[in-house]
């Protein structure tokens, strides 16, 4: 090029881009400012009768129908009663007025409903991916923040709030900020007892309740293969407890294999098609995010929380600590808080910590996988007396086949309460209500105060850590239990 000439700067097209970029820029209709604000397109959506009323009353006194009728599937789940004979009616008026309305609403829009009585009811988390709704590469928004669970099959899912959903149900799009990423890699091997609630509960006790806030994070590495699909719904289900607004994995044959027999996933040769298009959802060798976090799981014990934040977290092993210990002023009154609600004493060691409750289900750890490893320590056991015991299905369907398969004998023998589907005791919004001072082991995702009733103390743990407490009257490590484990 001769002297003066002007260079020509050639045009990148190639950018290596992350598994969330590819997600966001597939479905950007356009972009509206420089600051990372772009209209996003959903391909669906999931409503349950709780978050949803506000956003159908605003449709009907704007006049507006539904966009996009068959891109919703909604779900009873929140308020619903979980006694072990179901049926359609409820005691409290508010909560029977909520179901009613949403049933109205869904006929009056044209929306699938899954209500009480539909042996495809549940848990709106668990009942998506097990019909098949939510397929790899899919953007899915609901009134729900733990719509994150849907990134173990490779799509990318968050929360929104009640006015959003008026603006999504009527237009099947939303006004959305890009978020920063995070890729988490996890490497080694779990040892026995441990499974991936242990993993999420690690990470967020490392990184804090508010560590990913900004962020999206995508797990990756040896550890993360290793899981079942199940075991990763459970760790994008808990991401949000970091502040994350998004969690992915990148699907593989795993995914593929748990999705190919589900009711509503692509058949034939759309299925064909489908994968081959599934394979290109990855992170490009060599794309850049913009945090990255190492965690080694070789030495990770079961963990508990002792607090009334989901970061408030050790090993089963470890003790109460003592405020005293940090210099952080802020973090110490924290810390006081916390445990002056939690009644616990610094030095006290987790594993002696008795409970009046323990309760397995949520949306985080009710799975049929779940149920088995509960089920496995359970056998043989009664639960300890002075503890209520009671187990909740993610779904009817998960409740079927646990029964299928015996688990709930199992349960009923030990002296557990076998109980229908729904949200239950993980929020308390029905009449699954610890009283003040209850302590309850629990596999649900939130241990905040009053989470599980008013005066309450919740305890987070993985559902065969639950089990153990309930047979022993105490938080105990599962590892005590041997082969069952």
């Amino acid at each position: 090029m001769a002297a003066g000439e002007p260079q020509q700067v050639p045009i990148v097209t190639d950018i290596p881009k992350t598994l969330y970029q590819k997600h966001i820029d597939a479905h950007t209709v356009c972009e509206l400012d420089d600051q990372g604000h772009v209209l996003l397109y959903i391909d669906r959506q999931v409503a349950n009768e709780y978050t949803s009323p506000q956003a159908f009353s605003g449709l009907r006194q704007a006049g507006r129908g539904v966009w996009r009728p068959s891109a919703t599937l909604c779900v009873v789940d929140h308020v619903n009663p979980t006694a072990p004979e179901r049926n359609a009616a409820m005691a409290d008026p508010g909560g029977a007025r909520q179901v009613s309305y949403f049933e109205e609403n869904c006929r009056d829009f044209g929306i699938e409903l899954f209500n009480v009585l539909d042996k495809r009811q549940g848990i709106e988390h668990v009942v998506a991916p097990e019909q098949g709704f939510i397929l790899p590469g899919m953007v899915i928004a609901a009134g729900d923040s733990h719509t994150t669970t849907y990134g173990a099959l490779g799509a990318f899912g968050f929360g929104i709030g009640t006015s959003e959903i008026e603006h999504l149900l009527a237009t099947q799009t939303l006004v959305y900020k890009r978020l920063k990423t995070l890729r988490v890699t996890v490497e080694g091997r779990p040892g026995p007892g441990l499974v991936s609630k242990d993993i999420i509960m690690e990470l967020i006790r490392q990184i804090g309740a508010s560590g990913a806030t900004g962020y999206a994070i995508e797990f990756t590495g040896p550890a993360i293969s290793a899981l079942s699909v199940e075991a990763r719904m459970t760790i994008c289900n808990m991401a949000v407890e970091a502040g994350a607004r998004g969690a992915f994995m990148a699907p593989d044959e795993k995914v593929y294999a748990y999705l190919a027999d589900k009711p509503r996933a692509p058949k034939g040769e759309l299925w064909n098609q489908a994968v081959a298009r599934w394979q290109s959802l990855h992170t490009d060798v060599g794309a850049r995010f913009d945090r990255e976090v190492h965690m080694h799981i070789d030495k990770l014990q079961p963990m508990v929380t002792w607090g009334t934040s989901p970061d408030q977290a050790a090993a089963i092993t470890g003790c109460v600590p003592d405020p005293s210990q940090e210099p952080d002023l802020i973090l110490r009154q924290d810390l006081e808080r916390a445990l002056r609600y939690m009644d616990l004493t610094p030095g006290t060691a987790l594993a002696s910590i008795p409970i009046s409750h323990a309760f397995i289900g949520s949306c985080t750890n009710a799975r049929i996988e779940d149920l088995r490893d509960a089920a496995r320590v359970v056998r043989g056991r009664t639960v300890a007396q002075g503890v209520r015991a009671m187990i909740v299905p993610g779904s009817t369907q998960v409740r079927d086949q646990a029964e299928t398969e015996g688990l709930a004998q199992v349960f009923r023998d030990a002296g557990f309460e076998w109980r229908q589907s729904g949200c239950s005791m993980c929020l308390a919004m029905n009449d699954d209500v610890l009283n003040p001072g209850d302590r309850c082991a629990s596999s649900t995702n939130r241990n905040f105060e009053g989470r599980q009733g008013a005066g309450a103390r919740t305890h987070l743990m993985s559902p065969a850590m639950v089990a153990a407490a309930a047979v022993t009257g105490h938080l105990v490590d599962v590892r005590q239990f041997g082969s069952e484990v």
